[in-house]
């Protein structure tokens, strides 16, 4: 025979605001970083996307006249927005590239225990600390044609003076140069940081079956760092690709603002900034923008894409390993 339930009591009406309040409460926690987001965030995001769509002037923001993809199409056809994103894409390169390839073998060298690693930890970062104004002005006096220091010291070796400053590929190198010097160490900490983090036990197993260093690094490190590698490329990447500060200030002015005399080294946010605000076509302006945001959705995507398929490919590879032992 079966004990009939008791009813619950019913509940009192401060009973059930406390539960109410227990269930929103991670969401009141979280609720402020989705209300700025969607103030400095969402919203500048939509409103340029509109903008986009109008003729708009600098010296009237508020006459709007609707014109479709105008601005888009007009953008396609302009032989300065396309070589803008080019300069992007080979300044992101060579500055990209190096800057995670030095960062890593920073990151490998401050893994083993030297003296002072505090010290060099820090210092991994002060380029990073410093402003981007400052750097680019030092760097710009070291790539001054007749009283650089750079050039200075490739005379030594009886080069002649390099125009760093308005031929193409050395005003690209420049650029990157600065971009490597500020980038460097900040990616080196997170890969030491991703480093520490690999068991030591799979090192000591690589010495016992006879590894060295470089083996060590190349079959333990490197996979370990694998996730690490995939986003400071991704993140690296978005930062090449948005790139202004340096090309702006290396030689100042309309110069600057230009990217160089024939626009050698002008990128795709430079020619945006010239388009709203030397030019005032603030419609053309917001185009620029969003298809430089597109840009950077379908570089991520294709970065994500090849390391899903790296990641897959590897755990296949390791599988088929394991069942041949």
């Amino acid at each position: 025979m079966t004990t009939p339930r008791l009813a619950a009591a019913p509940l009192t009406s401060g009973q059930r605001w406390r539960r109410r309040g227990s269930k929103a409460a991670p969401y009141s926690f979280i609720a402020p970083f989705f209300v700025l987001f969607a103030a400095f965030g969402l919203f500048p995001l939509i409103y340029t996307g509109y903008v986009s769509l109008h003729r708009v002037r600098l010296q009237n923001p508020d006459a709007m006249s609707w014109v479709g993809f105008d601005n888009y199409t007009t953008l396609l056809q302009d032989e300065f927005f396309w070589n803008s994103l080019k300069n992007t894409f080979t300044i992101g390169v060579i500055s990209t590239v190096p800057q995670l390839c030095l960062a890593l073998g920073l990151a490998h060298i401050l893994n083993y225990k030297l003296r002072g690693r505090t010290f060099f930890r820090v210092a991994m970062l002060m380029p990073y600390a410093t402003s981007v104004a400052a750097a680019t002005l030092v760097f710009a006096g070291l790539f001054g044609r007749d009283y650089g220091m750079l050039n200075w010291f490739l005379g030594l070796f009886g080069v002649d003076p390099i125009d760093w400053f308005n031929e193409k590929w050395p005003s690209q190198i420049a650029i990157s140069t600065i971009v490597t010097w500020r980038w460097a160490g900040y990616n080196a900490l997170i890969y030491l940081a991703a480093m520490q983090a690999i068991p030591h036990d799979r090192y000591e197993s690589a010495m016992l079956d006879g590894a060295n260093r470089w083996h060590q690094f190349r079959h333990v490190t490197l996979p370990g760092l694998r996730p690490t590698i995939i986003f400071t490329i991704i993140v690296s990447t978005i930062g090449a690709l948005q790139i202004f500060g340096e090309p702006l200030l290396l030689q100042g002015g309309t110069t600057g603002m230009n990217g160089g005399a024939s626009r050698q080294y002008q990128t795709t946010g430079l020619y945006m900034y010239q388009s709203g605000w030397q030019y005032f076509s603030l419609g053309k302006a917001a185009a620029i923008a969003w298809l430089l945001f597109l840009l950077i959705l379908i570089v991520i995507g294709i970065n994500a894409a090849i390391a899903r398929y790296r990641m897959k490919s590897a755990a296949a590879a390791s599988s088929s390993a394991k069942e041949t032992r």
